[in-house]
């Protein structure tokens, strides 16, 4: 079965993406700034309230760049800490979403490394910070060899459509390794064919739409993106 994953910005959208059929949810604060830390509040009540999705919380302290400071991995490994005692009394699957690049765009290893430590038995999917790397093959074993879950990308392309034959390579070469998840202009009116160029299993998008002046999830979106995964299972 497609995993669908949806991205949200607080514990409404969360809720009425769940309700429309999302399987999964990154939960961010910011997205006009790629998505950072959401408050641990925001976290602690959407474990609360969520009964099926599995939830992904983004760790990320600011916009801008993927370099990380020293102060800012401290920032990190402590959000990943407050996230790993957070009570989950529905037994939600849970994990975090990091990244790290060094000043010459490539993996910053050494704060990945940590990170996923940090992160303990918590499933970690490295974001789109993977799609600045100039040699993704290569990046893609070296993140399997830490021991990260899942990568989002678009295959280093403006969407996931332009990348498909890049993450049809990648999902090749990870095999059961890693899960590639497809990110990028994903709509229910391309969904099956960025499914049927790239062969992932997994696919991530915002479904949004403005209501009273604020951005919420588009639950029609949501439940058409679903059912056309569902048409291919």
């Amino acid at each position: 079965m497609i995993t669908v994953e949806i991205c949200v910005s607080d514990v409404p959208t969360a809720l009425v993406a769940e309700a429309a059929g999302a399987d999964r949810l990154e939960l961010c604060a910011d997205l006009g700034q790629g998505g950072t830390t959401p408050s641990l509040g925001t976290v602690e009540v959407a474990l609360r309230t969520l009964r099926t999705a599995a939830l992904r919380v983004m760790v990320r302290p600011r916009g801008g760049d993927f370099r990380v400071s020293e102060l800012e991995e401290q920032v990190m490994l402590a959000d990943i800490a407050a996230v790993r005692a957070l009570p989950n009394p529905h037994g939600l699957p849970l994990g975090v979403v990091v990244g790290a690049l060094t000043g010459d765009g490539r993996l910053d290893l050494a704060v990945l490394r940590r990170l996923v430590a940090a992160a303990g038995p918590l499933p970690v999917t490295v974001h789109k910070a993977f799609d600045e790397v100039g040699d993704q093959l290569r990046a893609l074993e070296e993140i399997i060899d830490l021991g990260v879950d899942a990568v989002l990308t678009s295959g280093a392309a403006p969407t996931a459509l332009d990348g498909a034959a890049r993450l049809a390579e990648l999902r090749q070469r990870a095999g059961d390794r890693l899960r590639i998840v497809a990110a990028g202009g994903i709509r229910s009116h391309n969904v099956r064919l960025v499914l049927d160029r790239a062969g992932v299993e997994e696919i991530h998008l915002r479904a949004p739409v403005s209501r009273d002046g604020r951005e919420a999830t588009d639950a029609d979106e949501v439940r058409r993106v679903v059912d056309a995964t569902r048409s291919l299972s």
